[in-house]
This record gives structure tokens, sequence and C-alpha cells, in this order.
């Protein structure tokens, strides 16, 4: 090879320089970006803690358990909106019992109007935080323009509710509704290949099917009776109403819409549902009053509950610790692989609960299972390593959140225990396998198949063709070994028949209660419940409590903590447009997410298709 000219040489080194210069600039342009962002959310010492004040509760977005990876860019710009942001559950709760504790904190405002999901469960157990805050003597007064069912059900813990004169109270009930999609798969001429095993086993309904099942409305009907009896049962104790109280509200609210002024916030206040209407201007004033001090704006005092947290850290347990639980999180669909949080990735999942054991100075280990199911492969990847932290000497307690179904509750069967709280739904024991092929949609634009194979069943399992009978037979019998697999795995985790097993599987949902009676839980109750069996099963009377988290990159961890700090203006912020978009096209969405987490190397499933009704 010839040696390049020295003109050639020359100019490209005078490139490269360029390049070296460019890629410097760009560079010290991004550090600069890192020191102005870090010097605006981050700089500057910490404002000190009022030496009066109330808490303030004011959760923007979910409450959840384990929150999803931040977008880089959401996090720079500071464009999520209230549907995005995520709460982590255990901070509300951490809040809450310190200021309980804390002589600085005389009173606590719920300031609920941010508040987009939480559900009845996890209310349930920040209710419980609620109730020992009470019992201190310090009062809660609960503040909104307008509370939606999710925020009433928490402010029905307040002693004071208020609302604005031209607000409400939202309550309607609970609802089981999917859109079902056989008629356009039909007109796109896309065919979709389901197998299953439990009669209950609704997950692929909406692909073979216009309507839900007479047999799947009559199940569901049965759970979603239990949840919403929990939730009146609540309300009505806790604002003193007669039994049954909270029905008739609901059901008469359109006729007494209709035969008076249609004035809903003073139908909540006859109802009995909240206590006062107040202006904002008036709401306030009323609250510097039971707080006893306003700040220099005439507000009432108030330190918001994520600042405080991060300046007081969440309340220690008692005593020199004899040894540490670890709780681990389990949240969302389950998947093959490595997955980011708010996903249960099988090797995620199996990894941490490795690593936890591998520590060797863990005593005890919680997981909480917040889950509708998913892939059947990942569920039992997660459900040895359960087995191989108990055979490690390591008790494993499983609590579970609002939902632990299917998959979910595969991956709970073998726990030396399972805790659920009172609202949650579990069990839908069954198995689904499910694969669209579009070789009819190929055909209507003139492409077809064709070609030769070594074996009769070569190309058969591809998007462009249709299946054999032989083929669907087949996959039918692996469904059916599936099926009986799962049974025999929960079988033997709780110490039941096969035949007891059968009766209370095919695929049914069950409430809390039923669960319990039916033996596929053994206790109800919250988190710090399973917490402490598990403490008691390492004979730990005082104990380190660690919540154990997936390990972030340090580019993860920048962009979460950035997110974490952008001022709420610019969270609030968003485009009116994308809004109207995002509703409009959420059927569409919510297909198209459905079937990409269909992920599984055999096509098959432990799914629960309504069990985001409670979330």
């Amino acid at each position: 090879m010839s040696k390049p000219s020295l003109i050639r040489r020359f100019f490209g080194g005078i490139w490269k320089a360029i390049t070296w210069v460019r890629l410097g600039l760009a560079n010290l342009l991004f550090l600069a970006m890192l020191a102005i962002i870090y010097f605006v959310y981050f700089g500057g010492g910490p404002e000190p803690l009022p030496e009066k004040a109330a808490l303030l509760l004011n959760p923007v977005g979910s409450i959840v358990d384990q929150k999803r990876p931040v977008d880089p860019m959401v996090a720079l710009v500071g464009e999520q909106g209230p549907a995005d942001r995520e709460v982590l559950l255990q901070d509300v709760i951490d809040a809450i019992e310190a200021a309980a504790e804390d002589p600085a904190i005389n009173a606590m405002v719920m300031e609920l109007g941010g508040l987009a999901g939480l559900g009845i469960s996890r209310t349930g157990e920040i209710g419980k935080a609620l109730e020992a805050f009470k019992a201190t003597g310090k009062p809660i007064a609960a503040r909104a323009d307008f509370y939606t069912q999710n925020q009433y059900l928490l402010a029905s813990y307040a002693d004071e509710i208020i609302a604005h004169p031209l607000g409400g109270v939202a309550i309607e009930g609970f609802s089981s509704y999917h859109n079902y999609y056989l008629e356009a798969l039909e007109k796109l001429s896309v065919d979709m290949h389901v197998f299953r095993r439990g009669k209950h086993k609704s997950a692929v309904e909406p692909f073979m099917r216009n309507d839900m099942s007479p047999i799947e409305k009559e199940a569901t009907q049965v759970w979603l009776d239990d949840i919403w009896g929990h939730y009146t049962a609540q309300v009505e104790a806790r604002r003193e109403l007669e039994p049954g109280a909270l029905n008739a509200y609901v059901n008469g609210l359109p006729q007494r819409m209709i035969n008076g002024s249609g004035d809903t916030a003073q139908d909540a206040l006859d109802a009995g549902l909240i206590d006062q209407l107040l202006s904002r201007g008036r709401a306030n004033e009323w609250l510097v009053k039971m707080v006893g001090v306003a700040d220099d704006e005439g507000h009432y005092e108030a330190v918001e509950f994520e600042y405080y947290l991060s300046r007081k850290g969440p309340v220690s347990d008692a005593g020199i610790p004899e040894g540490r639980v670890a709780v681990l999180t389990a949240q969302g669909n389950i998947m093959p692989g490595e997955q980011p949080s708010g996903t249960i990735g099988g090797d995620s999942l199996a990894s941490l609960i490795s690593h936890t054991v591998e520590q060797g100075n863990v005593d005890a280990i919680v997981l909480r299972v917040n889950s509708g199911g998913g892939s059947m492969f990942a569920s039992e990847i997660i459900r040895e390593r359960v087995l191989e932290a108990r055979a490690s000497g390591i008790p494993v307690v499983v609590s579970m959140g609002a939902v632990a179904a299917s998959g979910g509750y595969y991956i709970a069967a073998d726990a030396d225990e399972i805790w659920a709280t009172p609202t949650t739904i579990t069990g839908s024991i069954g198995v689904v396998a499910a694969f669209p092929t579009l070789e009819g949609s190929l055909k209507k634009l003139g492409i077809h198949t064709d070609g030769v194979a070594t074996s009769d069943i070569a190309g058969y399992l591809r998007l462009d063709r249709t299946p054999s009978d032989e083929i669907k037979a087949a996959v039918d019998a692996g469904v059916g070994y599936a099926y009986d697999s799962f049974l025999a795995v929960v079988a033997e985790g709780r110490g039941m028949s096969l035949d007891e097993v059968q009766e209370v599987a095919q695929g049914r949902v069950w409430s809390a209660d039923a669960a319990l009676e039916n033996g596929l839980v053994d206790h109800l109750g919250g988190l710090h419940d399973a917490i402490a069996s598990a403490a008691a099963m390492a004979e730990l009377e005082a104990y380190e409590l660690e919540f154990v988290q997936p390990q972030l990159s340090p580019k993860e961890l920048f962009w979460q903590q950035l997110s974490e700090r952008v001022a709420l203006p610019a969270v609030l912020g968003g485009s009116e447009i994308v809004s109207v978009l995002r509703s409009v096209s959420q059927p569409v969405v919510q297909a198209v997410t459905e079937i990409q987490s269909l992920q599984d190397p055999r096509n098959m499933f432990y799914k629960c298709l309504g069990c985001s009704v409670v979330e």
C-alpha cells in the first residue's frame, strides 16, 4: 500500500485537529450544561425546616411500589404530566411515620388534586400510617377542588374534608370494561391463534370475541362486588354513615341532579361525604387556624412530604439490629430477560434475589408482588430463585399488593408465607398461548409465501403462514402441560392436593377474602405485617430493613435524581394537543401494548386480563 501524499497528510492532520476541537467544545458544553443543571436543581444549602408546621401530603402522579426508568429528555425539559410522574409508596409511609414522632409537625394537610393513581390496596397501607398519625392527637385535613374516587378514599382518613363550592366528589364504583378486537382483526385479515386452559382464563378473550363471555362476566362481578364492598364499608365507617349510604349516593346521583339544582358539591355535602365547601382563599384561612402559623405569604405553614423525608429520613427500628430483612419488589408485567424497573424481568429479578442471598448478611426476604403475570418461562426462572433462597435457610415471605394473579401468583406460591392486603385480587391460575399470523393481510397486498423445508414442521411458526392442524394440536398439548405444571406448583407450595387446587384454579380471579378461605394465601395484612412475620421466622426482634433496588448505572441515577428535583410548575405543564391525542389513541395504544407484552420463548403466558381494575 502506497504512503499518503504530503498534501493529503497535511489536510488530514488539519481535519483531525478540527475534529478534536469540535469534540472538546461539545464536551465542555455538555459539562457546562450539567453544571447549570446542578446549580439550578441541586445547588445551595438546604433550607431549614420550620419550627412549627403541617406535613403537606401532596403527591403528584401515581403512587407505586417501584418507579419506572426516567426518560432523559423528559427529565431535562420537565415535560412530565401528572399521569407520568411516580411517587414511591414507601416514601409516603416513611414521611407520615417520621412526622408522627416529630414535635415540630403539629398537623397534616392532604392536598390531593394532583394525585392521579393510587388504588384501594395502597390506600389501605397508607391509611395505617395515617391512623397512627392521628393517634398522636395531631389533626388531618384534606383539601381539593374536586375529589376523584381514588383521591376521596384517601381523603376519608382526614378529620376534616374540604372541597370547592364548584367542586364535588366523583364516586362511581368499580368496573371492568375492555376493548375487544375480533371484528377488527377479521377486517385486517389477521388470524390470532389462541390456546388456553382454565374456563375462566380470559386474558385472550379480546382477540377471540367482540364482547365479554357470560362466564367471565359472572366471575368478574363477584370479585368486583367484593372490592367495592370494602370501599363502601371503609368510607361509611370513617364518615359515620349508615351502611348502604354510599351505594345510595352513587346510584341516586343522576336522578338527584335531574330533580335538583345540579350542584354536585352541595350534594356531596348533604350526603356527609365532605365537611365544608370553601373557596381556595377561605380554605387557606381555615388551615392557617388549624396549623396555628402562616408563612411570609400568608399561606398555612407546611413542609412538603418529599422534601421533609429527604431531610428527616424514615423512622429507624428501635434497638440494636440483630440482622437484616431485605424487601424486593416485583411490579409490572412479567417478561423474559433483563427488564427495566416497573417491569418484571425473569433474569433481572432472579439475579436480584440471588445477589441478595449471596451477600450472606440477609436473614429474611420479603418479596412484594404487584403483577397480573406474563411470561410462563420468566415466572419459572423467578420461582426457581425463590426456592434456592429458601434452600439456603433464608425464609421468604410474599406481600401481595393490589394484584398478584396468574404469573404473579405463580412466583409467590412457593414462599414460606403469603400475605395479601384485604383488597388484593389474586388467583387466575391458568395458562394461555397466543400468536398472530398475517397471511390474510399480506395476500390482500399481493404478497404470497411459498418455499420448501427439511421437515413437516419447519417454517410453520411464521407470521406469514397458517399453522397446520397438527401444529395447533401440539401447541395445545404444550398449554395443557403448562397448566398441569402450574397446578402442581401450587399444590406443592401450598400443601394442597391437585383436586383442591383444581377447584380454585380454572383461571378464576379471587378477592383476598375468598383467597384466604380457599387456602391460596395465609394472612391478610400489608407490607409491614409481612416484614414483621419474616423477621419473626428469622427470630429477629430488632432488625435493619433494606429495600433492595436494581443497580442503576451512573447515567440512569443522574437522570432519576434530576427528574425528582424538577420544579412542579414545569412538571404540571404540557401540550393540550398531546393530551387529546393520547386520549383518542388510547384503545389503539392499549391493543399494541398488550400484544407487545406477549413475550415468551414458547408463546405461553400466565396472565390475568382484568387485574388492572383495582390498580
